[in-house]
């Protein structure tokens, strides 16, 4: 094959990808837009738009406030709380090269429910406002559970299947110190508990919006610089090092990142299952393994799942909104039976 044959094809390539982005982008633009049409007040497309145009103060305060106090912070939560969870599953996936790797692997989202029911069970006695208590806590158990995982790794060296092995533990830990907070817990602090554990984009404001758009500025430029070093490390460990990436640092460094993106996306909305999980093999069959498009890719693939969830349960339960966890659990399960029998398929051929 001709130079100019292998550039053409690298060409054409690069256009597939941009393409494919560019309509991601679109398909997650129309996707918003029905959300914020969507709820429980009647609201037509034409006139949220309307609405939306004229900001927060326009003419109409009602359709302002409900717009712009309600359903504005609860999609856009749901977009980056979804593109934080498909990156962060998309990075786990790789840096354990383990298809069933995700957020939960780790036990990451186990812990930040433990944070979170600690905080709602006992957090009367202290000093710091309610709204702030159970995300503040569920980030910060987040983090120790990295933490603990990372500590593992350090002891036993960190290969893939002492990362997953560790993880595994620390689920287990936090799900069983969750239960025993839930059996100790009086009926009304159960309640509490347990729908925060559903997972809800309606806990969303402004202020948590902000927060987790900060996380999110401060680690996807860092895995961003990253993106060949983590393409090299999809080829196999042994295939990255000869190329000369430092595979140890590199997955410490990316252990942080997942992190902190759990930490922030389930602090606020409680845990959000599946979207991690299925978002980077949906991307993956769609981009191929080149981090610099499969990365920008599983986050808008993520944000898609979640915000589409987000239209699935006002269209469910028009009345009482369902949590969006228990959507996201349901429509993931036949997506990933999907995938699963496509891979299977592709393998026999």
């Amino acid at each position: 094959m001709t130079t100019a044959a292998l550039l053409g094809g690298y060409r054409r390539d690069e256009r597939r990808r941009a393409i494919l982005l560019a309509a991601a982008c679109l398909l997650l633009a129309g996707i918003c837009a029905v959300d914020l049409a969507t709820g429980p007040s009647a609201m037509p497309l034409a006139e949220a738009l309307r609405a939306l145009a004229a900001g927060p103060e326009g003419a109409d305060r009602t359709l302002a406030a409900i717009l712009w106090q309600i359903r504005l912070p609860t999609t856009l939560m749901g977009v980056l709380v979804g593109a934080s969870l498909g990156v962060a599953g998309l990075q786990m996936q790789t840096i354990l090269d383990n298809p069933l790797a995700s957020p939960f692997t780790l036990g990451f989202s186990a812990a930040a429910g433990f944070g979170a029911a600690l905080a709602i069970m006992f957090g009367a006695a202290l000093p710091v406002a309610g709204w702030l208590l159970a995300p503040a806590a569920a980030f910060v158990t987040t983090l120790a559970a990295a933490g603990l995982v990372y500590i593992v790794a350090r002891l036993r060296g960190s290969g893939p299947e002492v990362l997953v092995l560790g993880g595994i533990a620390v689920l287990f830990l936090f799900q069983a110190l969750q239960l025993l907070l839930q059996y100790m817990a009086s009926p009304e602090v159960l309640q509490q508990i347990v729908f925060w554990l559903f997972g809800s984009l309606l806990k969303a404001n402004w202020t948590s919006i902000a927060v987790l758009a900060a996380i999110m500025a401060a680690v996807l430029p860092v895995l961003a610089r990253d993106v060949w070093q983590l393409t090299a490390l999809r080829l196999g460990e042994a295939h990255a090092r000869s190329l000369g990436v430092a595979v140890t640092g590199l997955r410490r460094r990316v252990l942080l990142c997942v992190a902190l993106l759990t930490a922030g996306a389930v602090a606020f909305v409680g845990t959000i299952g599946f979207v991690g999980l299925a978002a980077p093999h949906a991307a993956r069959a769609l981009a191929g393994e080149d981090q610099r498009v499969l990365m920008p890719l599983a986050a808008l693939v993520g944000a898609i799942m979640l915000v589409g969830a987000s239209v699935l349960a006002k269209t469910l339960s028009p009345g009482a909104v369902l949590p969006v966890g228990i959507v996201t659990a349901i429509i993931g399960v036949p997506m990933l039976f999907a995938l699963v029998l496509r891979r299977g398929a592709g393998e026999r051929s």
